[in-house]
């Protein structure tokens, strides 16, 4: 019985004005459509060319290896890691996967670059042993992908271009293939992205210049004509398995949605052969005329104001160049905390993310990022990116406020009457004091901000709130409007009091000073959302010993080769959380912090990215985005 059930899992949760934000619904649904293609579409046609995710995941004696038995979806969770590619103030972002996969649009197919010969013993890079990646800024930003193995050499370069004779941004990849034989340098077309299937219903042989149209949507253009080309759809299974025989057609339709391509440039033995394919980021852009980039000039602009690093140690300033340039790329205005699955708003990620690009001297781009938050004000003066999640306005207010510290700026007159509405909502939102329950003064119980469990009343929540209230007395200071200062500082000092207060009953039922995740849990992985009263909020003087309690607990009991696992719902590494640890005794004065940031530096990924949280066996992605912009913030 569906509604017995439904009732019975909400017994695990505080009783919530929301049991879950239907944003945080959909993103599952849209996941676990996504695994229910994969589960139809990969299994039983192994013989295709997958993705390394796949080729890893579905492989029996590699660490990666998930067995399918009872799961009707199968997901990426063992390899979540790409890149993006793009350009400041552009929203769009083409990935590359940690084989060279390239896909150019949000959430589209895919092109894959390899090399084939007549006797099949091919270079496909994801499955060869070892690829060789490199993140690249001394121009434009591009990401360099090298494969060899066995006399054949394949290395091909993808970047975003703008060229300043009007056309639109595009994406530009080029290749460069050698052979000891004869052999074809190998474009495809392929069905696919790195969450899995994405569907390719027709491809049609342009016309007037060597390329494909796309489902009538797209253009791939080719700077030379192929020697030789196929088309296949599902039915016929995948056009590796006839390479490098050609077809004569000139269109595919498939009604699966699996039509794939490939465009096959020979190589004559010990030369090699290169190749540019250009693929506009607009839908039936015209042939790309020349032009001087303007990309390069973007970046150089953009990076102008940010603070450099110079340092000796060349892979901490290789992690801090690429992070920042993670910060720029995906601050367009909004801020997204990932090019693809979070390529969605959440304050959270944005205000600390901003707070980053703040200490960097992003001052004008963050300027825009407040803007673009006012906009999201509810009429309650409600900060809204989901329902039921009460941290939204202590980090909104917290950022106003920091921008003004660290700038010298007073808070400008038009954002009064917002930080007045977002200060009353958080009054008006809490509990009473009077309650005799372990809550009382909190916020209502809501849904877990940051992975922490089932809806309850979490610390993290109120910590926030605190901060909000104070951050708007300092707010009004600045507006010498000396009443309302001293009204939220009273407040703030009221709330903390309340937190303070419910933290004492916990800690004598725990025997020890350390702060659960909620008033109502026993210590766990969730405790990691109450270090934020040390970072970024430092709302205690730094050796408090409720705080480092709780950093000693989480270090003893949720470390796994020295950094953060996070148990609940990431089941894997988090990179953001560990470094909020490390930010914490950093503060205290304890040298711990040094050795957490050399094992977190030594989890990047060859282009300076932390996904979201990684797989403790495969060290590849298990969560999230493959490029989490809060771990590079």
């Amino acid at each position: 019985d569906p509604i017995a059930l439904l009732a019975q899992m909400q017994r695990f949760s505080q009783p919530s004005e929301v049991a879950m934000p239907i944003e945080i619904l959909r993103l599952g649904m849209v996941l676990q459509a996504r695994g229910l293609m994969n589960h139809h579409a990969i299994q039983h046609n192994l013989d295709w060319i997958w993705p390394y995710w796949v080729k890893q995941q579905f492989k029996p004696g590699t660490p990666a290896f998930v067995p399918r038995a009872f799961s009707l979806t199968q997901i990426n969770l063992t390899h979540r890691n790409w890149t993006a590619l793009g350009m400041p103030d552009y929203s769009d972002y083409p990935l590359v996967d940690p084989r060279g996969l390239i896909t150019p649009f949000y959430d589209s197919w895919s092109l894959d670059m390899w090399i084939v010969t007549s006797e099949k013993k091919d270079l496909i890079p994801s499955e060869a042993e070892r690829v060789t990646q490199e993140l690249i800024w001394d121009q434009n930003f591009s990401i360099r992908t090298a494969v060899a193995q066995k006399g054949l050499s394949l290395s091909f370069t993808a970047e975003v271009e703008d060229l300043k004779a009007g056309e639109a941004p595009f994406l530009r990849i080029q290749l460069k293939g050698s052979a000891d034989r004869k052999a074809w340098l190998a474009v495809s077309l392929r069905p696919y992205n790195p969450e899995g299937v994405s569907f390719v219903h027709q491809i049609d042989i342009l016309k007037n210049q060597p390329g494909w149209c796309v489902d009538n949507q797209k253009n791939i253009y080719f700077n030379t004509p192929w020697d030789a080309h196929r088309f296949s759809q599902y039915h016929y299974g995948d056009v590796y398995r006839k390479l490098p025989e050609p077809n004569s057609l000139d269109t595919v339709k498939c009604p699966v949605g699996m039509a794939s391509a490939a465009a096959l440039f020979e190589i004559q033995p010990e030369k090699s052969r290169e190749i540019t394919v250009d693929v506009p980021l607009k839908e039936k852009e015209a042939p790309l005329s020349t032009g001087t980039s303007e990309a390069a000039f973007r970046w150089k602009e953009n990076l102008r104001p940010v603070s450099a690093l110079e340092i000796p140690e060349a892979h901490f300033k290789f992690l801090y160049d690429a992070a920042i340039r993670t910060l720029i790329l995906h601050s367009p205005r909004e801020i997204y905390p990932g090019p693809f699955t979070y390529k969605h708003f959440w304050f959270r990620d944005a205000a600390i993310i901003s707070y980053a690009m703040l200490c960097a001297g992003m001052i004008s781009r963050v300027e825009k990022v407040i803007e673009a938050f006012l906009g999201r004000q509810t009429l309650t003066g409600y900060f809204h990116s989901q329902d039921g999640e009460w941290d939204s306005n202590g980090q909104v207010l917290w950022l106003l406020r920091k921008f003004c510290q660290l700038t010298g700026k007073k808070p400008k007159e038009e954002w009064k009457g917002a930080i007045l509405n977002a200060a009353r909502w958080i009054q008006k939102k809490r509990l009473s004091s009077d309650l005799k329950e372990i809550h009382a003064g909190l916020f209502p119980a809501g849904f877990s901000a940051e992975h922490l469990g089932p809806n309850d009343y979490y610390y993290w929540d109120d910590f926030w709130g605190v901060e909000g209230l104070q951050s708007a007395a300092w707010l009004f200071n600045q507006y010498e409007e000396k009443n309302l200062a001293e009204e939220f500082e009273k407040d703030a000092k009221d709330f903390l009091l309340c937190v303070e207060r419910s933290l004492e009953k916990v800690s004598y039922s725990l025997g020890h000073p350390t702060m659960p995740a909620s008033p109502y849990r026993r210590l766990d992985a969730g405790a990691i959302g109450s270090v934020v009263a040390g970072y970024p909020l430092r709302l205690w003087p730094e050796k408090d010993s409720r705080l480092l309690a709780t950093v000693h607990y989480l270090m003893k009991e949720c470390f796994v080769d020295g950094v953060f696992f996070h148990d609940i719902s990431h089941s894997g590494i988090n990179a953001y959380l560990t470094l909020h640890i490390a930010q914490v005794l950093l503060r205290a004065g304890e040298s711990g912090f040094l050795e957490i940031l050399n094992n977190l530096a030594s989890l990047a990924t060859p282009t300076g990215q932390w996904p979201e949280a990684i797989h403790h066996g495969t060290r590849g992605g298990c969560m999230g985005d493959g490029q989490h912009v809060w771990a590079a913030a």
